[in-house]
Formats: structure tokens, C-alpha cells, sequence
């Protein structure tokens, strides 16, 4: 019989992992889709921004890395395969 209970009191908690889980991938999902339409957002302001005053988008320079801060730059694939 303490075999069973114990059974069920994990079926129930895999059940609720389970839901739980698919609750956070919904977040998730919708985190992500409101950063990229913000991202989208904050572009199209740009290049209206631009377009009103071109001379200004002129002056300002571009901005520069911190110093120390690693810069992203590209990598080919074939520099990433293992080493035989």
C-alpha cells in the first residue's frame, strides 16, 4: 500500500512539474516576442528620428567599445572543428 501512495504522490508531482513548465516556456515566449518588438520599435524611431534631422545624426559619433571590453568579431566554422 506505501508503495502506491508513494507512486501517486509522484505521478502528481511530475504532473505538476510538467504544468509548471509549460507555464515558464509561455513566459519565456512571450519575454522573448516583446523584446524583438522592441527592438523593432526602437529601429523604425531611429531611422525616423534620422530622417527629421539628418545633420545631427551626422555629428553624433559612433559609439566606441569600453576599453577591456572584449569586441565580437568574426569567426569561421572551420576555425571551430575539433582537432583530431
Amino acid at each position: 500500500m506505501l508503495l502506491w501512495v508513494i507512486a501517486v504522490v509522484a505521478v502528481l508531482f511530475a504532473w505538476a512539474s510538467w504544468a509548471r513548465a509549460g507555464r515558464l516556456a509561455r513566459k519565456l515566449d512571450a519575454l522573448n516576442q516583446s523584446y524583438w518588438e522592441l527592438r523593432y520599435d526602437f529601429t523604425r524611431l531611429r531611422s525616423q528620428v534620422a530622417r527629421l534631422d539628418p545633420a545631427e545624426a551626422e555629428l553624433e559619433p559612433p559609439a566606441e567599445p569600453a576599453a577591456g571590453a572584449p569586441t565580437v568579431s568574426f569567426v569561421p566554422l572551420s576555425s571551430i572543428r575539433k582537432k583530431e
